[in-house]
């Protein structure tokens, strides 16, 4: 399998993922302060949302690599 075919089927995975899911959500730590034995941390939840446009894309381009790609041979 060639790296351009592996590229495509990831975007099109990515496209799907994100169509379906909509958006993530990850934990940042923004503050730590160590007081002797005492420590104390704030963590975030920061969510992004996936436009759909952007998961459409993903495959669109995918898809157009995954076929077109694998004719062009010189």
């Amino acid at each position: 399998m060639s790296g351009l075919r592996i590229l495509a089927i990831a975007l099109i995975a990515a496209g799907v993922l994100g169509l379906i899911y909509g958006s993530f959500s990850y934990t940042k730590e923004t503050h730590e302060a160590n007081l002797g034995a005492l420590k104390l941390e704030v963590k975030e939840e920061e969510t992004v949302n996936v436009p759909v446009w952007a998961g459409i894309g993903a495959i669109v381009v995918g898809a157009g690599l995954l076929f077109a790609g694998g004719r062009v041979r010189a």
